[in-house]
């Protein structure tokens, strides 16, 4: 009896835990409307982050577009450090509809934009600074650091554990494979992998990819079709695929 109830009251306590954690998140992500104790230069409409965010310091000179996803613990950060006047133009911009993986860093010291549509999985990592070592004496931690504009094509994906460097350009539908470290120009329509990246796969117009790829193209869901016609033709598939399997035992 004692421990039916000692079980019952684990289980109402973990419910309401559930269900404070799920309010807390709810009510602190940041957006337009709720932005928080952030003043950022812009923030779309439908554009959110979650919450518990990252760093985030030069906020007023950071843009974020409309629809775009921040997931949680990603850090935005324009300047060196908070508190710093960075002039009359935006740092760092985020276009449309760009999706931030968890754990994500994008850090501007100089400029650096992000075009529409882009996607990052989680733990990629952008700056525009890198550090130097010029003077063998000196410990480079103590270096003044080199830094140099980014910018990322609109439609790119950005694989999980990237790193872009300082003076990167990628191009329009870029596909950054996960791990890759990429520096300088990266063309449209390219896939790059490799530390440090090196271009594996481009797209060309009269012969398509080449290499080419492996795999056909997926077969998007055709416009009107509902959830219980899609679970109605994959069942009628595993008993055709049965029935074909029973066919052959037989024959």
């Amino acid at each position: 009896m004692f421990s039916s109830l000692a079980a019952w009251r684990r289980r109402a306590v973990s419910r309401a835990v559930h269900r404070g954690v799920h309010w807390v998140r709810q009510a602190a992500a940041v957006t337009a409307e709720c932005p928080g104790p952030y003043r950022f230069r812009r923030i779309g409409p439908g554009a959110r982050l979650a919450f518990p965010q990252g760093t985030v310091f030069g906020d007023p000179w950071i843009e974020i577009g409309d629809h775009c996803i921040i997931g949680q613990d990603v850090t935005l950060t324009a300047g060196m450090m908070p508190d710093l006047d960075l002039g009359p133009d935006p740092i760092l911009t985020l276009g449309n509809g760009v999706v931030l993986g968890r754990g994500s860093h994008v850090i501007a010291d100089v400029r650096l934009t992000i075009g529409d549509d882009c996607y990052f999985g989680p733990g990629v990592y952008v700056t525009t600074t890198n550090h130097s070592y010029d003077d063998p004496e000196v410990p480079i931690g103590k270096q003044w650091p080199r830094t140099d504009p980014v910018s990322i094509g609109s439609g790119s994906w950005i694989g999980t554990g990237a790193v872009i460097l300082p003076g990167a350009r990628l191009g329009r539908n870029v596909v950054v494979a996960a791990g890759a470290v990429v520096r300088g120009e990266v063309p449209d329509h390219a896939v790059v992998a490799g530390a440090p990246a090196k271009v594996v796969r481009s797209w060309d117009p009269a012969a398509g990819w080449q290499p080419p790829l492996r795999t056909p193209a997926p077969v998007p869901v055709p416009e009107g079709v509902t959830p219980e016609q899609l679970i109605a033709l994959e069942t009628w598939r595993a008993q055709e695929a049965a029935a074909a399997g029973g066919a052959c035992e037989v024959s």
